[in-house]
């Protein structure tokens, strides 16, 4: 489980900033951080991460802090963490050995399928190429715990389709997702539950089967939350 609680995030030069009073994922989940642009949604996972101190609060992985088991998770964000002067292929040798989790064979196999040439320098690549390969070495870790940052902005609607595709087909069921995006009606059918963050705060967190049995669907929520948010925090009316 990953759990946040009284957590109180903020990074002065940008202006981002986050609120959580208490915040539970249990593992197996795959959970979309939704919302604007400049609600929150990267300063969540960042804070999950471990990146940045923060002012208060607690943030823990089955009770443990977060920079105790990096082995198990992994972070897939357009920001990258490849080494540019290395090709994809020594890439690969170097994430295994600081990863005793990693799949050469898979991440091999993903790099061929994504079309990426393996012996070309990182940095000469686009930033869609780059961003594939940041998908590659995340799925590639075998990790527990997938924190993913907009992995498909910049690509077309076939690519981000065959990306989502890619990575759902490369979990066994027990891994724990999180996973920021626009792409509202491209992972409905992928996300067991949604959290919508504005200004910071979660304005609603609910997991699709309910919203599906009120006839609802994530563009509605999305909704809702925007018609909400100036008076009160959204929620569920009682059953």
């Amino acid at each position: 489980m990953i759990e946040l609680k009284f957590v109180d995030q903020r990074y002065p030069a940008s202006n981002a900033l986050l609120y959580v009073n208490h915040l539970a994922i249990p593992k197996g989940e795959v959970v979309g951080i939704l919302g604007e642009n400049g609600s929150g949604k990267t300063t969540l996972l960042k804070a999950i991460m471990g990146i940045g101190e923060l002012q208060n609060g607690e943030i823990t992985i089955e009770g443990r802090p977060v920079t105790a088991q990096y082995d198990r998770i992994a972070f897939i964000t357009e920001e990258g963490s490849y080494l540019p002067d290395l090709t994809p292929e020594k890439y690969g040798r170097f994430l295994a050995d600081y990863f005793p989790r990693f799949d050469q064979a898979r991440y091999a196999s993903l790099v061929d399928a994504y079309e990426l040439p393996a012996n070309r320098k990182i940095r000469t690549f686009s930033k869609g190429q780059k961003m594939k390969l940041e998908i590659c070495a995340g799925l590639a870790k075998r990790a527990d715990y997938l924190i993913m940052d907009e992995p498909f902005v910049g690509k077309d609607i076939f690519s981000r389709r065959d990306s989502l595709n890619r990575m759902i087909a490369g979990l066994s069921g027990e891994e724990t997702v999180l996973l920021t995006t626009h792409l509202i009606d491209e992972i409905e059918n992928v996300i067991d539950r949604a959290i919508i963050l504005h200004k910071g705060l979660i304005r609603a967190d609910i997991y699709v089967d309910d919203m599906r049995e009120r006839g609802l669907n994530l563009s509605d929520v999305m909704l809702e939350v925007r018609n909400a948010r100036t008076s009160h925090p959204f929620s569920w009316p009682a059953e």
